[in-house]
């Protein structure tokens, strides 16, 4: 699947999943595709299944941006680095891969290029150019973190929990513009960072009923995330376009759960504005004749079509 030309920018949901492993959720990965440039957002498990069902060649990634450093966001870079410069029709990397990432990546791209050392070594050959197989890491702080063809990428401080800065991202191109929350609590600096958007990509967690009261879920997991009514708040103060909920936190876990259909019920009784699920493969377009987003059909996400 490539970019289509009239749309300024499209986006397309890779991964909108958690740290449970969901055959039809895969680990958070984003996808931005504007001025030419293929650009990923985090890379969770099965990041490089998702891209070769989306039609991307994993070589063909431009930059991979981070978050934060939490393994459903970063378990699926190893494939997407490795698989890349391999010279079949689906890698065939060039040149390094670089990653942006808060404090941290360093560590996290040299020791990638650590543990594939013996593949490196072992793919020595004249079809693939040394510089392909590097990772290239940029530390990233608040503001301006990658500007090319007309394109800006801003990072902005987020809270998800007490350890780590962690970030979300807002992409401008052509006049549009797409903010991605990344996992985080429920934070003002999101809506200040999405105000007016086209399109706000947010995570969102609730917990069932009859687990309410328990205190790791209430008090612990939840601290970092953001409820269904903050999400409403949130997107009430930004007014995006449109807003489509990913990394779907559903406690105690999956479907057992609370539905998604009650987290856009208890959404929708506090937001006025356009909300909808986000799901593996979503492709989402944006451009001057608004924001538009499409399902994928039933069978797109079957791994025997990979």
């Amino acid at each position: 699947m490539s970019a289509n030309s009239d749309t300024p920018i499209t986006v397309i949901l890779l991964g909108t999943g958690t740290p449970q492993p969901d055959i039809e959720r895969f680990g958070s990965a984003t996808l931005v595709q504007a001025g030419g440039l293929t650009l990923l957002f985090d890379a969770g498990r099965g990041a490089s299944l998702r891209l070769t069902q989306a039609g991307i060649r994993l070589g063909a990634i431009d930059a991979v941006f981070l978050t934060h450093f939490h393994s459903d966001h970063t378990a699926g870079l190893a494939d997407v680095y490795a698989s890349g410069y391999i010279p079949g029709p689906f890698g065939k990397r060039q040149t390094a891969l670089p990653v942006y990432g808060p404090e941290g990546v360093v560590e996290l791209a040299e020791g990638l290029m650590r543990a594939f050392e013996g593949d490196r070594r072992e793919r020595a050959i004249e079809s693939i150019p040394a510089r392909s197989t590097v990772l290239e890491p940029h530390q990233i702080g608040e503001g301006v973190a990658f500007e090319q063809n007309g394109v800006t990428v801003r990072a902005f401080g987020t809270y998800h929990h007490d350890f780590a800065p962690t970030y979300g991202y807002r992409i401008d191109h052509a006049g549009h513009s797409v903010v991605l929350s990344g996992d985080t609590a429920a934070d003002p600096r999101v809506a200040h960072a999405a105000k007016g958007c086209d399109l706000l990509v947010h995570e969102v967690a609730a917990i069932h009923e009859s687990m309410a009261d328990n205190p790791f879920f209430r008090d612990v997991v939840m601290k970092g995330h953001t409820s269904p009514e903050q999400a409403a708040a949130i997107f009430a103060e930004a007014r995006p376009r449109l807003a489509v909920f990913t990394h779907i936190v559903q406690l105690p876990g999956g479907k057992v759960g609370p539905t998604v259909e009650s987290i856009l019920s208890r959404t929708g009784a506090h937001y006025d504005g356009q909300v909808i699920e986000g799901c593996d493969l979503m492709t989402i377009r944006v451009g001057g004749d608004g924001v538009h987003a499409e399902r994928p059909a039933a069978s797109s996400i079957a791994l025997s079509e990979v």
